[in-house]
């Protein structure tokens, strides 16, 4: 049985940014999500992908505890998006986006899934995500959820809808002040609590996270780099972090979720080391311990001694 569920895109995409140009590599929001997640617990991955596709190519996710049952081979091409960046890497200019066998996908969450402590719903139709809720047996199961401005555009109301029946949101802060009207990040955030959520967690870029659960605030920065070479499926990439720490030692608590946060940060800043999945892909458990502890050492820092 698996810990942690995730339905999503898997994806080829052509990238182009100021320091090089890849041509039809893996992306997707599940498969970016599951290639971080799967360094901590056991992943359970639900995708649709076209006959083109090379299964070969993500079978390495085997020898990390991921069951690739959940994806569906259909007849066609699988998802192409083709973006690029200026020297302004927190902007992506969209090129091209081929939907292809996503379409007309309906994800069929197979037995052993069900039973999932954490469910992850990446960025999809919300009439999926909450097709993906009802087929999800354990009552007691941890409901998280992302979006993009295409849905909250296209299908606000279905998108409120499944706000409503999830635990938490992880999104970024174009699309919280879209769906709230707030420009105040923590008003936003207390606004979608409102509805039903018990906690926010804000995806900032270069500028890092910000979470909201109840009163509770906590603010993190993102790893300073000196090479950022592509950004494509950071987000997704901390997300995976983020719920594959919080599934690995099963506690949702206000501190938990704070080492969460800076696991998912230490795990993004990897990401956008090379093009699509490759740095991730050969990452090692000995370099995210490094990295976490040394992100730890940026952050601390004494009490203020003064005279009064």
């Amino acid at each position: 049985m698996i810990k942690l569920l995730v339905v999503g895109t898997v994806a080829y995409d052509t990238i182009e940014t100021p320091f090089g140009r890849a041509e039809h590599v893996l992306g997707g929001s599940a498969l970016h999500f599951t290639n971080s997640a799967s360094f901590f617990t056991d992943v359970g991955l639900v995708a649709t992908v076209g006959s083109d596709f090379k299964l070969e190519e993500i079978s390495f996710l085997k020898e990390r505890n991921v069951n690739l049952k959940g994806i569906q081979v259909s007849d066609g091409k699988t998802f192409h998006w083709e973006g690029r960046y200026g020297y302004d890497l927190n902007q992506a200019i969209t090129l091209k986006t081929e939907l292809n066998v996503i379409e007309k996908f309906r994800p069929e969450i197979p037995a052993e899934f069900g039973e999932a402590d954490y469910v992850f719903l990446a960025n999809i139709d919300p009439v999926l995500q909450s097709y993906v809720i009802d087929q999800v047996k354990k009552r007691s199961a941890t409901i998280v959820l992302d979006t993009m401005n295409f849905w909250i555009e296209n299908r606000y109301d279905e998108l409120m809808d499944v706000i409503r029946r999830v635990d938490m949101l992880v999104i970024n802060e174009a699309e919280l002040r879209e769906i709230t009207k707030e420009h105040n990040l923590v008003k936003g955030a207390k606004r979608l609590i409102s509805l039903g959520p018990t906690c926010i967690v804000v995806k900032r870029g270069e500028y890092g996270v910000l979470m909201v659960s109840g009163d509770q605030i906590f603010l993190a920065p993102a790893f300073p780099l000196e090479d950022v070479f592509d950004p494509t499926g950071a987000g997704d990439t901390f997300a995976g972090g983020f719920m594959g720490y919080v599934a690995n030692v099963n506690d949702t608590s206000i501190e938990t979720l704070k080492q969460a946060i800076i696991m998912g940060t230490v795990m993004a800043s990897f990401n956008v080391e090379d093009f699509g999945i490759n740095r991730i892909k050969r990452l090692s458990y000995k370099e995210i311990e490094e990295r976490y502890t040394a992100f730890k050492n940026c952050l601390h820092f004494g009490d203020v001694k003064f005279k009064v």
